[in-house]
């Protein structure tokens, strides 16, 4: 589903930065990845590569076997819409909107019939939970429902790929597990191929592997197995291993 060959990024300015050295990843599909790292490390600018936001130096970046990043303005713009969901951590709503409008955005901006668009919003609202806050406004709900909101519109349109920053950085503890807990639900029902990018080790807990990135290289990678607690003990265990300010990592949750 996702190939990154060879990826380097080097960001050119009074000083060269090189963000990436020679990254190589493939994520199958409906495969839930994580990818952790100190502050610094390139995870985001990995995850920006893949989304299309940034383009790679040198390497190339495959979705499905296609390369997004040689296709024309337009063409990728659609890519995006109809191959790629994104979930942030700042949630990204319109406050204009109500919470069903937000989550059809996607289909709005393809021109799906309103009918139809209603029937999709209704459902995933019905497999999310958050039937009940359709008509509200984005200030009118909680953190935790604003992010489930989020991870609706994403998946509205069912893209093959669902790329999270940090969705859980700006939720307390419960509502971050909840939200965890939805997207592995979401990638084994629907196997919907996910890579999440996040400094929380109980957020990472949740995916099937972690990928550690430090200095822009990759620096190794853990598989979940049977058991999440000793999965997350791992990965405790690896970014103690890794070095980094304590503030890099978000307070540990179990």
């Amino acid at each position: 589903m996702l190939d990154v060959k060879q990826v380097s990024k080097i960001y050119d300015g009074k000083m060269t930065y090189r963000a990436l050295t020679d990254i190589n990843l493939t994520i199958e599909t409906g495969e839930f990845v994580g990818i952790m790292g100190p502050s610094g490390s390139g995870k985001t600018t990995l995850l920006n590569l893949i989304a299309t936001i940034d383009e790679p130096t040198a390497g190339e970046v495959l979705i499905d076997g296609k390369n997004p990043h040689q296709l024309k303005k337009d063409e990728l713009a659609k890519f995006r819409r109809r191959e790629l969901g994104f979930v942030f951590q700042e949630f990204n709503l319109l406050h204009t909107l109500t919470v069903e409008e937000n989550i059809v955005l996607p289909l709005t901006l393809d021109g799906h019939k309103v009918k139809d668009m209603k029937q999709k919003a209704a459902e995933i609202a019905e497999k999310l939970g958050i039937t009940g806050i359709m008509s509200k406004r984005t200030y009118e709900i909680s953190g935790g429902q604003a992010q489930r909101a989020a991870v609706a519109r994403a998946m509205i349109h069912t893209p093959k790929l669902l790329l999270a920053d940090e969705p859980t950085g700006n939720l307390d503890s419960k509502s971050s597990k909840d939200v965890m807990s939805m997207l592995e639900s979401i990638n084994q029902q629907e196997r919907t191929t996910m890579m999440l990018v996040t400094h929380d080790p109980q957020a990472a807990s949740y995916c099937n592997r972690v990928v550690f990135i430090r200095d822009g290289k990759l620096y190794s990678e853990i598989h979940r197995g049977e058991n999440r607690q000793s999965f997350f003990q791992k990965i405790i265990d690896t970014l103690s291993l890794m070095g980094g300010d304590a503030h890099d990592f978000s307070q540990i949750r179990v």
